[in-house]
């Protein structure tokens, strides 16, 4: 018999969720903590499972925001393959949206379908430039440089090394003889020739001699399997599309589902409104095989009203990201952690599921969103910087950054951006959001394990094994949670150094 203390007997300290939410003061993620728990299991023995909607059920409960600097069809296949799910951005055409859906749809793992290419009339200085933007430097050379020709030859770096001319051109360089597959081939097989030939790349070519993809060797020993991956009933990754309430996207929605989208997310600042209303009940009628996300809401009314319209899930949150200057300049939101738990304690009645939108800058806020009754934390600042991200890198002061920005910008709303914030048609925007700079990140193939691990440790800490079990809990008044003064989130953090070295996001 264990002489250990069962869970559930220990005496409770602190309060219930629903006490720490009942004062009439709007709490961050900052403002409490999660009061621990009683540990009998390991990290490893925590399950992530979660829903992203009614019917959709993730490994993961992580997701890129349809932002145009974060989630385009590289992200959202990174999200997916590690078990989370990526919402590619609207800021562009229907044709552009649907390809970058295609792309997620079509991918298969170990095959990169859509390599950068470039000529033989091309120089050693442009491959230079293609490393500094992309990170890598085994090019696929065909007659004129796109996927129409020909595949000519191959760069890689012991090609040009040691070349000083750097205008030289690639086809005085390249490597002619090539080992390539033919289409339809395996990831076993081509994994084989890769293996016998020792080469880095193997080029997928049809009948025509034309590339139709690319297997790399670096690849394939980073990316073996993704038992966690997030897939269709067909087997293919799952990935979002956003839209907004405009008559538009009627005709978006209609060929996203054509060609497979798992879930529409119905993109408004402001979620509460007819527009988004007519737009759940038209898709939900004419699309039932579709789940839709609505939002964004921040209180239990809101909340109501799309629920009976018929959304699937919601999305919480009006101003709490780091690029978002809405609660500045319209006076109008809600502190995040307050939003989260009124709005997740009115849908968990209704078995929909609620997504945090905002304000994560680390693991801690995370579990936070989870442990008061999220089940996705929904992110842009975090993945944005990665080497996913769409956008290109560049230096300032010897630091390597990426361009982030908030859809509310005025550079976004230029761009489309403000069909969000129902002021298509007005002459002056008025910014609800800035632009910036975010220093890189690595690849989200590296960056969500370190989430996942960190998160494991939190739930240990807390003295939960999955996030139902949480919630669970949560309903019950039996997380307990306790508010921090300022003083007390100072000593919370790092203090009484002279110096420190924070630790970086970025994971190798």
């Amino acid at each position: 018999m264990s002489n250990h203390p069962q869970p559930g007997t220990e005496l409770l300290d602190g309060v219930s969720g629903e006490e720490l939410f009942s004062v009439n003061m709007g709490l961050t993620y900052r403002d409490f903590l999660v009061l621990p728990g009683f540990i009998d299991f390991n990290p490893s023995d925590v399950e992530l499972d979660t829903k992203l909607s009614k019917n959709i059920s993730l490994k993961r409960p992580l997701m890129s925001s349809p932002m145009d600097t974060v989630t385009e069809s590289e992200m959202a296949i990174a999200q997916a393959l590690m078990g989370g799910i990526g919402i590619i951005h609207y800021n562009n055409t229907i044709e552009e949206q649907l390809e970058q859906v295609r792309k997620v749809k079509r991918f298969e793992n170990g095959f990169i379908k859509d390599p950068v290419l470039l000529s033989p009339e091309h120089t050693v200085a442009d491959l230079d430039d293609v490393k500094e933007r992309h990170g890598f430097s085994g090019i696929p050379i065909t007659e004129d440089g796109t996927a129409n020709t020909k595949l000519v030859g191959i760069v890689t770096n012991r090609d040009v090394d040691f070349e000083q001319d750097r205008s030289t051109k690639l086809g005085k360089v390249m490597t002619k003889e090539l080992i390539t597959a033919n289409q339809g081939i395996s990831l076993k097989e081509a994994n084989d020739i890769l293996r016998t030939s020792k080469k880095g790349k193997l080029p997928i070519v049809d009948k025509q001699g034309k590339l139709v993809a690319l297997i790399c060797r670096s690849d394939l020993k980073k990316n073996k399997e993704f038992p966690h991956a997030s897939k269709d009933d067909t087997k293919r990754l799952r990935v979002g599309a956003a839209i907004s309430t405009l008559p538009e996207s009627l005709e978006r929605v209609s060929l996203l589902s054509q060609i497979g989208v798992d879930v529409i997310i119905i993109d408004s600042a402001q979620g509460n409104s007819s527009y988004q209303i007519e737009m759940i009940q038209f898709i939900k009628k004419t699309y039932p095989a579709i789940d839709v996300i609505a939002g964004n809401v921040v209180t239990q009314g809101q909340a109501a009203n799309l629920i009976a319209a018929g959304a699937d899930g919601l999305r919480i949150g009006m101003g709490p990201g780091s690029i978002c200057i809405t609660q500045d300049t319209m006076a109008v939101g809600r502190a995040q952690a307050t939003a989260v738990y009124k709005t997740a304690h009115y849908a968990s009645k209704h078995g929909v599921p609620v997504i945090a939108d905002g304000g994560i800058s680390n693991i801690g806020d995370i579990a936070n969103a989870l442990a008061i009754g999220a089940s996705m934390c929904m992110m842009g600042s975090m993945f944005a910087g990665t080497k996913e991200a769409p956008g290109e890198y560049f230096y300032e002061n010897g630091i390597r950054l990426k361009r982030y920005r908030g859809m509310a910008s005025l550079e976004a709303m230029n761009k489309g951006g403000d069909k969000r914030y129902f002021s298509e048609s007005q002459k002056i925007k008025v910014a609800q959001g800035v632009s910036g700079y975010v220093v890189d990140k690595g690849s989200v193939l590296n960056l969500i394990p370190y989430l996942v691990q960190g998160l494991k440790q939190s739930f240990q800490d807390m003295g939960f094994r999955n996030v139902t079990d949480l919630h669970t809990a949560l309903r019950a008044g039996r997380v307990r949670f306790e508010r921090r003064t300022e003083s007390a989130q100072a000593q919370g953090s790092v203090h009484g150094l002279y110096s420190y070295t924070k630790p970086s996001m970025r994971v190798e």
